[in-house]
């Protein structure tokens, strides 16, 4: 993209301005297929000390804690459900070993694996089964803990291995969404944190770590190693500082500017599998007005914000949907809103606003991405005559305020998907989602999200996705940024990570490497 004046200038301004120090050229990514160092094999045994930069949330119920992509990720390695997704993105058999879907997709029939065993010794049964879906779907409470299983309209055991959900509605992404963990009946899922993955969780100290041992008794193929401790680290120069000077031996969702000085570690390159935006609260009056909303897209450049904040790593993105979902993702819609400062200009004039609009940018401060992408956007917009200002804030104060709250103006965010479906992308999009934060509204929307997950037609299926995505552009909801390019920094002494279509790091297939 041909680069404008105001580009050059926001490059000076930005050297000074970005908060993490850039290298001069970063680190080569080692390629992931392969043992880290080249040579070695994988043994059994050992402890891996991780840094994550943001805490669990306060309850740990797999039922109640799904919307933070931090937890999830780790307790990916603590609850199973029915089926759960590879690392290509396939959904493959858990506790249930097989499955049968009817014609109308709108009654799956489960059928329970032999020998399955939560982490408190009891096997998995039936009623456990029954329990863990009425429960996340809320058909005692009439409130569903799980939106992906809200369609829910019954569960039944038809005998000790077989379990029958019937659905409101047709719904052939449905299986994605039995993901949902399965837990024991009868405990306080608050305090006892019990699954059947391939770790289980030992201990929590608030602010402090996360600790995961080896289960033993795995139906599956057991973990590498015996333990993996998760230590809270919130400052990005810490965490880098940590990862130098050999305290942690790994590290997930980096940025370029981390791992140039990494020389002591192996540096994996993926994507983050997840939306970055400038996401709109549509309640907020200018950004009630769509030629609002889209004059901020015209006056935003994606391939500036990657190429001074990232180095230019990362996947420009037009819609809600990451490239990894390659059956819907849409490249015609990356530059619908090509980089046009005066046309940005001419709609807020148009809307009211000639040099007067003036709004809030809430970003969780330990998200260095976002901090950076903030401060871009901010020196961006001065060009379109429209006043930003950065509100940083801790990562528990943006998920009640801002994402449960719904009190902001905007934010800067990546939105992952915890499953394998389109849906999990767009489903929060409708007018009256619980998960609606930015209280985007369109009938247009509702109705061929509706159409979508209705219909069984996977080619109908797939082009109504697909224009609930074009609508959201065309509509401006948000401004659409990137699939954030994603590091994974690595000890020299152990392989096997492997990167996944969402937001998991999967520690059992992780190793030490025999020396």
């Amino acid at each position: 993209m041909k680069k404008k004046l105001i580009v050059m200038v926001l490059a000076v301004v930005m050297v000074i301005t970005l908060c993490a120090c850039k290298g001069n050229t970063p680190k080569e990514p080692t390629d992931p297929t392969t043992n880290p160092d080249g040579s070695g094999e994988p043994t059994y045994g050992g402890e891996l000390i991780v840094g994550i930069q943001t805490d669990l949330e306060a309850s740990l119920d797999p039922h109640v804690s799904s919307s933070s992509a931090g937890t999830r990720e780790i307790l990916f390695n603590v609850f199973e459900g029915l089926v759960k997704p590879d690392s290509d993105g396939n959904l493959i058999p858990a506790i249930a070993e097989s499955y049968v879907v009817n014609d109308q997709a709108d009654e799956y029939t489960f059928t329970l694996r032999e020998g399955v065993l939560f982490h408190n010794g009891n096997p998995v049964t039936v009623g456990d089964v029954v329990y863990s879906l009425s429960r996340a779907a809320g058909l005692d409470t009439g409130t569903p803990l799980v939106s992906d299983v809200a369609g829910i309209a019954s569960v039944e055991a038809v005998d000790d291995k077989t379990v029958v959900v019937k659905l409101a509605s047709p719904d052939t992404e449905f299986l994605a969404h039995v993901t949902t963990a399965i837990i024991p009946e009868g405990l306080d899922h608050n305090t006892e944190i019990v699954g059947t993955g391939p770790f289980k969780l030992t201990s929590r100290k608030v602010q402090e770590s996360v600790v995961l041992e080896k289960f033993e008794d795995y139906w599956g193929e057991p973990a590498y190693l015996d333990k993996v401790t998760l230590k809270l680290i919130d400052s990005a120069e810490t965490l880098v500082m940590s990862l130098k000077s050999g305290a942690i031996d790994m590290a997930g969702h980096l940025i370029s500017s981390q791992i140039s000085e990494l020389d002591n570690m192996n540096v994996l390159e993926g994507s983050s599998n997840a939306v970055q935006a400038m996401y709109l609260n549509n309640a907020f009056e200018p950004f009630q007005d769509v030629r609002v909303r889209q004059a901020l897209c015209y006056g935003i450049d994606k391939q500036a914000i990657l190429d001074l904040a990232f180095d230019g790593h990362g996947s420009l993105l037009g819609s809600s949907m990451f490239p990894a979902f390659g059956k819907y993702f849409m490249e015609e819609l990356t530059n619908y809103y090509e980089y046009d400062p005066n046309k940005a200009k001419e709609l807020l004039k148009e809307a009211g606003y000639d040099g007067t609009l003036e709004f809030t940018i809430t970003v969780p401060s330990s998200y260095q991405q976002h901090v950076d992408t903030a401060q871009v956007i901010v020196e961006q917009l001065k060009a379109i005559g429209v006043t930003a200002e950065i509100n940083q804030v801790e990562w528990a104060t943006w998920y009640d305020e801002t994402y449960k709250g719904r009190n902001f103006e905007a934010t800067i965010i990546s939105f992952d998907s915890h499953g394998v479906a389109a849906s999990d992308l767009l489903a929060r999009f409708q007018s009256a989602h619980g998960k609606n934060m930015i209280n985007f509204n369109s009938a247009a929307y509702d109705a061929k999200y509706q159409e979508a997950v209705s219909t069984t037609d996977d080619a109908a299926q797939t082009a109504a996705f697909k224009e609930c995505e074009r609508i959201l552009t065309e509509e401006a909801a948000n401004v659409y940024i990137q699939d954030v390019a994603s590091f994974v920094a690595l000890g020299k002494g152990f392989g096997g990570y492997e990167f996944y279509p969402l937001y998991v790091c999967d520690f059992a297939k992780i190793y030490k490497i025999a020396e």
